[in-house]
């Protein structure tokens, strides 16, 4: 949960269920902020929620009300709903190779808020990443070739004198904050039903790198 579903605490252990409409329409875009800062302290003080995922389950059967929706990467090693310690009925939740944000995904995120109730879209990039150090190497694969076409304008706006190689993982990873920062205003660009939400104070469309090292999610 992200420190805001109703809980009971049993014998020390506390049994979370998913989010009310109540709750998540009470909370501000900058408190979902701060809860999924929070649920990502957590996680990194080893100190994570004892979710009840049946209980979860249950209680979100009829009926959704999450306070995010969150773009990440597919990497095996960055699930977003762990590393900020949120349960079912949450977080919506979209992944793809180098978070990259087409018209499928920017369509989900316009009924993730403008129809659900979403307050914060998030898109979170991760050091290390592949479809990164891909698009650095210009790999040509397949479908792979248009996703990572996406990524490629990140590398030329890009500012570092060092090695501009993917085989330097300071430039990946600051090839990865632009591209979080790319993608942001692809969406703010393609989605004036996002970009006016946003406008409104109704929503608030944030970046953040998560590091493989340490585990900390980096609000930009």
């Amino acid at each position: 949960m992200l420190s805001i579903g109703a809980c009971s605490t049993v014998s020390g252990v506390a049994y979370a269920s998913s989010l009310s409409k109540e709750q998540r329409d009470a909370m501000t875009p900058e408190q979902v902020i701060a809860a999924m800062q929070q649920g990502n302290a957590r996680f990194r003080a080893g100190k994570t929620t004892e979710h009840d995922f049946l209980a979860q389950k249950r209680s979100s059967a009829s009926g959704q009300f999450p306070a995010a929706v969150i773009l990440s990467c597919i990497d095996s090693r960055a699930p977003a709903e762990i590393i900020l310690d949120a349960g079912i009925g949450d977080t919506f939740n979209s992944r793809v190779a180098g978070n990259v944000a087409n018209d499928d995904i920017m369509g989900s995120m316009e009924f993730a808020c403008a129809v659900a109730g979403a307050k914060v879209v998030l898109v979170m990039g991760h050091t290390s990443c592949g479809a990164i150090r891909g698009a650095i190497d210009n790999v040509v694969m397949g479908n792979l070739t248009g996703l990572l076409a996406r990524i490629k304008p990140a590398i030329g706006q890009t500012k570092y004198q060092g090695e501009r190689t993917s085989t330097n993982d300071e430039f990946v990873d600051a090839v990865a904050r632009s591209n979080v920062l790319n993608t942001i205003e692809h969406i703010r660009r393609r989605s004036e039903i996002l970009a006016n939400l946003e406008k409104k104070g109704s929503i608030k469309i944030v970046g953040a790198m998560y590091h493989l090292q340490g585990g900390v999610v980096e609000f930009l």
